[in-house]
């Protein structure tokens, strides 16, 4: 069931004061825990930009480019694919950052990147999340995907809202004021 608000939420975001981080974090928080729409969608990667986005962040264009897939594949429902590209921009944002130019494997990119521990923990969450899907084990054993799949989609949307917070995150963790 779609919770609806007693206001605009799209003129809210518009006109609140951008240093306002209460209200900022209180918008964040309502999507998080709501089923969304194609804007609502929108607006919560606004919010999410607005929230941790404080100065200016630069990142390679292999990266910008994955972002912005990352960003239409959330506002249009594909969260398997959210999740999935998320973490590939997160891979290629600290490859280009920390890497120095070697091949090393995700767990130990994410290990060795100078980022604090929380965010660490929370890409290699997502990571573990993401090779669930990425690397099924049992791919004949289909049975309670075909049973529930709702489950599977409600989990998958939970998981994409949280691939977009930590994706942002991270390619906002040095930013420039």
């Amino acid at each position: 069931m779609r919770t609806i608000l007693p206001f605009n939420l799209i003129e809210v975001l518009t006109t609140y004061n951008k240093h306002d981080h209460c209200i900022i974090r209180v918008i964040c928080d309502f999507f998080e825990g709501a089923n969304l729409n194609e804007n609502d969608r929108w607006a919560f990667i606004n919010a999410l930009d607005d929230e941790l986005l404080q100065g200016g962040a630069t990142m390679s264009e292999w990266c910008a480019f994955i972002v912005r897939d990352c960003d239409y594949a959330f506002v249009n429902g594909a969260n398997l694919a959210t999740i999935i590209s998320a973490t590939a921009a997160i891979e290629t944002y600290l490859r280009a950052e920390y890497a120095g130019g070697k091949r090393t494997r995700l767990a130990d990119l994410i290990d060795s990147a100078p980022i604090q521990q929380e965010l660490r923990e929370d890409i290699h969450k997502l990571r573990k999340y993401r090779n669930t899907w990425v690397h099924v084990a049992t791919p004949e054993d289909d049975e309670d995907i075909l049973q529930n799949p709702e489950t599977h989609e409600e989990q998958l949307e939970k998981w994409a809202k949280l691939a977009q917070r930590t994706l942002r995150r991270t390619i906002y963790d040095n930013q420039w004021v």
